[in-house]
């Protein structure tokens, strides 16, 4: 079962920075993810920046489609353009990951110009990936985790696993 994390930043940019070292840890296999995406809060309403635009990966596999199938008709151009159409209608129509509408409405209820980072984590490995995590700040918004790892992951946040540790460590 895939878990959701939710966590707030104080700009996009550290929300975008946090969203690299998720991606780099399931680079180095140890986090399966599922989606990763910021939602900005402005002043205008709410702004996603999401990880794949599927009405773009729609209008390329349409294009595709549609030129192989127009090169069988003798008419390859009208067959692009036909499925360069169908693909992005598909696709805009296509919601991977996270539902937009859920992010946007959480988003909501932040201060301007902070970001939510989503990360829909399919499998992790819990130490290692706190260990990268450590200290980059943020506050968990709503998670799916149980109120354990929830702490964890809290305490890893902030940089006080660490901190702890080393206060509890027998000095020689």
């Amino acid at each position: 079962m895939a878990e959701l994390i939710a966590i707030i930043f104080e700009s996009e940019e550290k929300a975008e920075e946090v969203r690299k070292m998720v991606l780099d840890m399931s680079k180095d296999y140890l986090i399966d993810i599922g989606d990763a995406a910021i939602a900005v809060k402005t002043d205008k309403g709410v702004k996603l920046n999401q990880l794949m635009n599927t009405t773009a990966a729609g209008a390329a596999g349409g294009s595709f489609w549609g030129l192989l199938i127009g090169v069988l008709f003798m008419n390859p151009l009208i067959g692009v353009a036909a499925g360069a159409g169908a693909g992005a209608i598909a696709g805009r129509l296509t919601d991977i990951g996270v539902n937009d509408k859920f992010m946007k409405g959480l988003a909501e209820d932040v201060a301007v110009g902070e970001a939510v980072l989503f990360v829909l984590v399919k499998k992790v490995t819990g130490d290692k990936a706190l260990e990268r995590l450590q200290g980059v700040g943020g506050r968990i918004l709503q998670t799916s985790l149980d109120h354990t790892r929830e702490e964890r992951l809290r305490e890893a946040l902030q940089g006080q696993v660490e901190a702890e540790e080393t206060a509890a460590a027998p000095t020689s």
